[in-house]
């Protein structure tokens, strides 16, 4: 775009501390005389920087992806440069908003941290309490050992609370977050207490393990020792995760219409799609671990995972087929 040390008159220093020193072109359009002991001063950051004067105390700065403040333009119309250049390196500038926005965003997905937070009081479900035996019952049908994961329970409490599963969500050990699965039949049956780009299940994945399965929910995780995202979507948060597991990442979407909508996400970050072929009213891992068992399951989904798009549009559209009846 532009090099605004060069477009500055006058010789230029560097101080000790990073400012780059000249006779500042501002001061006799600031009741001031011309500045001649170099007390002009411009400090790089980047792509971006300051201008101060420390004669008439005039400011300024420059930050690309922002068009030029009237500051700017005075600078600029200081300098000699003429209103058509200034306008068009304003604008020029404003080019690079998009960029920007989009290299900061993947950064901060980069950057994934979870504050720590309290679980509810809760029970640790105990086969052996009288009290626990509907939750107990509930995790056996669903063919989930109690020994797979420190699942809770809140049967002291009164109302809709008295009947829920409490599932804890940890990342690097630490409580982060918990879903509730209600046992009553009342809508929602989930309720998360879930904080963005969370993924269920990253703390119990091993080191020495070459592929995550990644399901919608945290029942489907559980019964292959994979990760849940919890709802349809992929958020770059949770792509950025799931990519730190360096590791071969197959998705598995539900096998209903809102499951069709995951599959061009996962596509896009070149992750891999299992959509197995279950007999008819299995929609979901957890319902194929119920019939078939969990080896079978997992077997199915390593067969038919693969990141071919032609092979992935034409099982979507066999599924999509099957849904419409």
């Amino acid at each position: 775009m532009f090099d605004i040390l060069q477009i500055i008159p006058g010789k230029k220093k560097v101080t000790q501390s990073g400012w780059h020193s000249f006779n500042a072109v501002c001061c006799q359009y600031h009741g001031h005389k011309a500045d001649r002991r170099g007390r002009g001063g411009i400090k790089f950051d980047g792509e971006n920087w300051s201008y101060h004067c420390f004669n008439c105390g005039f400011k300024t700065g420059f930050t690309l992806g922002k068009s030029f403040s009237k500051g700017m333009r005075q600078l600029f119309s200081y300098c000699g440069v003429d209103k058509d250049q200034i306008d068009k390196w304003s604008f020029e500038s404003l080019q690079h908003k998009d960029l920007l926005d989009f290299v900061k965003a993947k950064r901060q997905a980069q950057i994934v941290k979870f504050k720590e937070i309290k679980l509810p009081d809760a029970e640790l479900i105990d086969s052996e309490n009288p009290k626990h035996s509907i939750f107990v019952e509930y995790l056996k049908k669903r063919k989930i050992k109690l020994s797979d994961y420190p699942f809770m329970c809140t049967p002291n409490e009164e109302g809709r609370n008295a009947n829920r599963i409490i599932i804890p969500y940890t990342f690097e050990n630490k409580i982060v977050g918990y879903t509730s699965r209600y046992l009553d039949d009342r809508k929602p049956k989930f309720i998360n207490e879930q904080q963005k780009g969370y993924v269920f299940g990253y703390d119990l994945q091993k080191p020495d393990w070459n592929v995550c399965v990644v399901t919608e929910g945290i029942f489907d995780a559980l019964s292959i020792n994979g990760c849940a995202l919890t709802t349809n979507s992929i958020n770059d948060s949770q792509a950025a995760l799931l990519t730190k597991l360096n590791r071969k990442i197959i998705v598995v979407p539900d096998q209903d219409k809102s499951g069709l909508e995951i599959i061009n996400r996962a596509l896009d970050l070149g992750f891999y799609i299992s959509i197995p072929n279950w007999d008819e009213g299995i929609k979901d891992v957890n319902d194929a671990v119920v019939k078939y068992g969990q080896l079978s399951t997992v077997l199915s989904i390593l067969q038919s995972a693969t990141n071919s798009k032609i092979k992935i549009e034409v099982k979507r559209k066999q599924l999509d087929k099957r849904l419409q009846h």
